[in-house]
């Protein structure tokens, strides 16, 4: 068994464990997690792509057909692959970001690391990533698996998050707490 139940839980974690344990089994964790990475950012660049994984309008057979097409695309490995094909004949491609986020959990437990989930406005490049991730793993004092997602409401900033702790540097936050003070002020 991957990890204890504390990690991942509900659907996507029951997902995400099952693959995580093939994965182990079958000497491809690294592999699975860099599939899962381009698989996510694809999730979050094309809104035809996140539309087609959540909508129930769409037949079970058309999500399927689409995301084989798509997958075999992108070139991800075999399990990745029968995966997606799994989620997709048992209608949960819906929680495949949560899916991806409970694995990227399971290897970073695994690998004895804490995961930060960074939001950025934009990609970071490898640079900025690398430093965040020294910065993060200063802070903590343990090894940090950064899981980096792009959000362009965000304006600018960051919105790192470490288990229950959260720090936003993001312009929008700002601009908020902006607009609530000056309400305040008027």
């Amino acid at each position: 068994m991957a990890t204890d139940d504390s990690v991942v839980t509900g659907l996507s974690g029951r997902y995400a464990t099952a693959l995580f344990d093939l994965a182990d089994e079958s000497k491809v964790l690294d592999e699975v997690a860099n599939d899962l990475r381009t698989l996510q950012a694809a999730l979050d660049e094309s809104e035809d792509l996140a539309r087609l994984v959540r909508s129930p309008i769409v037949s079970r057979d058309e999500q399927g057909r689409a995301m084989a097409a798509v997958v075999e695309a992108m070139g991800l490995g075999e399990l990745t692959r029968r995966t997606v094909g799994l989620l997709a004949q048992k209608r949960r491609l819906f929680a495949l970001s949560d899916i991806i986020r409970d694995y990227t959990k399971l290897l970073a437990a695994h690998r004895g690391e804490t995961t930060a989930e960074v939001t950025s406005a934009r990609a970071l490049s490898e640079g900025e990533l690398n430093k965040l991730t020294a910065t993060l793993k200063n802070v903590v004092g343990r090894d940090v698996a950064v899981e980096a997602r792009v959000d362009p409401d965000l304006l600018g900033g960051l919105v790192v998050r470490i288990g229950s702790r959260m720090l936003d540097s993001s312009i929008r936050t700002k601009l908020q707490r902006l607009e609530i003070a000056m309400k305040g002020a008027g």
